[in-house]
């Protein structure tokens, strides 16, 4: 099969679009003919190398994508052939009230093999049905951006109707997902984004204020737009070039929940706002099965939206990191099999 590939870490020269052997299912896998896959920005760190992470060279990268049920091993019995199917990239349980279950938890396309191929053997715990109605670019895009941001509100930081909620880069993967669902929880939304178009859309998708962070400093503007007050949640994953100014967006107890730092992972911290305020600093990733089952439903009856930046073919994917790394347009970087496009 035909699959993007590195064979060492580094940068966009390092990814390539070839030969790979074709998977081979366990007993519990799934064979999925890949109809459209997505980028996040863990394949861009993923493909840079991250500390910690030791991959099998050469690596697929991909934690979004859906197909079509090709194969299915002995002891599958959710799924059979034809089926319509998308990935849940998490592998392991999140819940923290079981001290007995294994806490090791991993996402496949980050530590293991992904999806960006023609065909990819994926557990039968990682896969959700997929109406036949949606289309591949939508169900092959949206699970891993909307889990995460369906936990990080719903669940981590218990968003209620009528709270404030700040979503940074409101048009990115993340952001554009967390957008709508504190829209559907009943929030007010404030947003922030890097030019007009942007703020267009994030006004068209939910947000009651916007702020464009290239031009003021976005604290400030929450500050002012709250009349002094702050908001009671911080939507945060870009981390050291916005982490002090989120915590100040904050009112008196309010929550800062994150998933990542795509701009620096270790940023200075304001310990004594963060007492003296008392803060609430949350730590969230990815979603357990029922919570993505949830999400995703939304998903399929049109309630979210995901934003499609750009279709490509996947030999083009290098193309699709430059994009994601400068940041052009808003939502998700799709990539189908070239073969698909035949």
């Amino acid at each position: 099969m035909q699959a993007v590939q590195f064979a060492e870490h580094g940068d966009r020269d390092v990814i390539e679009y070839g030969e790979y052997p074709d998977p081979e299912i366990d007993r519990d896998e799934v064979l999925v003919d890949i109809k459209a896959a997505a980028l996040n920005h863990l394949d861009i760190w993923t493909r840079r190398g991250m500390p910690g992470i030791d991959l099998e060279m050469p690596h697929i990268p991909g934690s979004d994508g859906a197909g079509v049920v090709e194969e299915v091993g002995e002891d599958v019995t959710r799924f059979e052939e034809g089926d319509h199917v998308a990935l849940s990239a998490g592998v392991g349980d999140l819940r923290m009230d079981d001290p007995t279950l294994d806490p090791r938890f991993h996402i496949i396309g980050e530590h293991v093999t992904g999806v960006h191929s023609e065909y990819a053997a994926i557990p039968e715990d990682n896969l959700i049905p997929v109406p036949d109605h949606v289309d591949w670019a939508v169900a092959g895009s949206s699970s891993l951006v909307f889990q995460t941001a369906w936990r990080m509100l719903i669940e981590r930081a218990d968003l209620e109707a009528g709270e404030s909620v700040l979503v940074l880069g409101a048009s990115g993967g993340v952001g554009h997902a967390a957008l709508q669902i504190a829209d559907y929880a009943g929030a007010e939304v404030y947003a922030t984004g890097s030019t007009e178009e942007k703020l267009e859309y994030a006004e068209e998708r939910g947000a009651d204020h916007v702020c464009n962070y290239e031009e003021e400093d976005f604290a400030d503007w929450v500050l002012e737009e709250t009349g002094g007050r702050g908001v009671d949640v911080v939507v945060e994953h870009v981390g050291a070039p916005t982490w002090q100014n989120s915590l100040k967006s904050l009112t008196k107890g309010g929550r800062l929940v994150t998933c990542g730092g795509t701009g620096g992972g270790n940023p200075e911290t304001d310990i004594p706002r963060i007492f003296w305020n008392q803060l609430q600093i949350i730590g969230s990733t990815m979603a357990t099965p029922d919570q993505v089952d949830d999400v995703m439903e939304l998903v399929w009856d049109g309630t979210f939206e995901p934003a499609i930046r750009e279709e490509l073919p996947m030999s083009e994917t290098a193309r699709a990191h430059e994009i994601i790394e400068n940041r052009e347009g808003f939502g998700k970087v799709v990539v189908r099999p070239d073969s698909e496009l035949e």
